[in-house]
């Protein structure tokens, strides 16, 4: 387990820098993707945070951190982080299938898993800026660039774990924001106001 963490992280860093040849730490098949979800387990202290530096930021000195019926809203975060990574996993793997790459489809949801710790990271960092009350673009700012740098980490990994063109990658960049927003919409009823 400790192997398959460090390769995959080892993977993701070199993706980050725009290096396709960190497809060579992960494995190809069915048991490297199965491990690979363990990122779910990584990123979601990462997501918690983020999900409380927003709560502080909008805080009152009636509502500190959390905001009322705090219990139920991180179960709903947690629930908003869960399933749509995993609806997407399922998705794309339909999808590989689809458009002819089944066989590659294990090491690109590897890839994508693990690219998703980096991208967690970064998100905690961009809205920690938020924190800081001057200037107040910054944080906003950097929460922007982290996430067009996302998108095109997605779009990478598409391109090179399946072996892809620029628009069948939009297009898998395009089913994971679509996913995470369906889900999100349908949760806003039930999100503590």
């Amino acid at each position: 387990m400790i192997a398959a963490l460090s390769n995959g992280l080892q993977a993701a860093f070199l993706f980050v820098r725009g290096r396709p040849e960190g497809l060579r730490y992960l494995q190809g098949d069915m048991q490297g993707a199965a491990r690979s979800f363990w990122a779910i387990a990584l990123c979601l202290p990462a997501d918690l945070c983020v999900q409380l530096i927003s709560w502080a930021t909008d805080a009152t000195p009636e509502r500190l951190v959390l905001p009322p019926h705090g219990a139920h809203a991180l179960a709903l975060e947690v629930l908003l982080f869960v399933v749509p990574w995993l609806a997407y996993a399922v998705c794309s793997h339909a999808i590989a299938g689809l458009i002819g790459r089944a066989e590659e489809w294990p090491r690109y949801i590897a890839v994508w898993n693990w690219c998703s710790v980096a991208q967690m990271l970064l998100l905690v960092l961009a809205s920690l800026t938020t924190l800081a009350e001057e200037p107040p673009w910054l944080g906003e700012t950097a929460q922007l660039v982290v996430f067009g740098w996302s998108l095109w980490l997605e779009w990478f990994a598409a391109r090179v774990a399946l072996r892809v063109g620029a628009v069948a990658a939009i297009g898998l960049v395009a089913l994971d924001v679509f996913i995470w927003f369906v889900v999100s919409s349908a949760a806003a009823p039930f999100l503590p106001s």
